[in-house]
């Protein structure tokens, strides 16, 4: 393992978006002048420990050659598969050729456009010091409860040491890629990268980040992102 090996984020722009309820994808959508993920690709971009990307888009995509996006890091692309596992993996197998395999991977949704640059370089460090990787998460902090068939109240489960997984989820390239190799091979349907990685005896750390990273997936989620985005730009200007 090695604690100075580059960072690349990964980045699954794959997905069709279905639940906005249009016709276009959910990462395409903008505010503020800017589609998500042009947003996301700015503030993973802008810290000095990321040092590049690889975007991983639909075939049939015909809306980002169209952004013209520009950094002064290098950018590639990559063509997504059926799921997000076969994405992500189809990123990093582009990923291992562009760099070999002494580099760290940082997976982000392309719908997570308000991570801080401060849970970026926590759990980047995180992933540094444990070879099963790191990444961000939320304590659980809602009430649980488990439904019947019947859709009523089975009953009410202990929140105690549960977290809900967010991402940057940050691995050592190799065993992310071997994770999600085994998986895609057994046909095992995961939800997370950090899954795969637990599957072949892994036990990722945990790094507590802000609620404020949430997932953009309902219409009325893009309004909400805009307001956090102001809030957090007229934050930075204050300091």
């Amino acid at each position: 393992m090695d604690s100075k090996a580059g960072v690349w984020a990964i980045i699954p722009a794959a997905g069709s978006g279905s639940r906005m309820g249009g016709s276009t994808a959910k990462q395409y959508l903008a505010f503020q002048g800017k589609t998500v993920i042009e947003h996301c690709l700015d503030r993973l971009l802008s810290h000095a420990d990321i040092d590049g990307a690889v975007v991983v888009l639909s075939e049939d995509d015909d809306h980002w050659d169209k952004l013209a996006y520009a950094s002064n890091k290098p950018m590639f692309t990559a063509i997504g598969g059926s799921e997000r596992q076969h994405s992500v993996y189809n990123g990093l197998t582009t990923l291992q050729h562009r760099c070999g395999n002494d580099v760290i991977a940082l997976v982000h949704d392309s719908v997570r456009p308000l991570v801080s640059h401060a849970d970026l370089g926590n759990v980047i460090d995180a992933a540094r010091h444990n070879e099963a990787g790191a990444i961000l998460a939320t304590a659980v902090a809602d009430t649980l409860k488990l439904q019947n068939e019947r859709m009523e109240i089975a009953s009410t489960m202990s929140r105690e040491h549960l977290w809900r997984a967010l991402t940057p989820q940050v691995f050592h390239l190799a065993p992310l890629l071997n994770a999600l190799k085994r998986a895609i091979d057994d046909a095992v349907a995961i939800t997370d990268d950090a899954q795969a990685v637990e599957m072949i005896g892994y036990a990722p750390t945990l790094v507590s980040g802000s609620a404020d990273n949430f997932k953009i997936t309902s219409p009325g989620d893009l309004e909400l992102a805009e307001m956090i985005w102001l809030h957090q730009r007229d934050q930075h200007n204050d300091e």
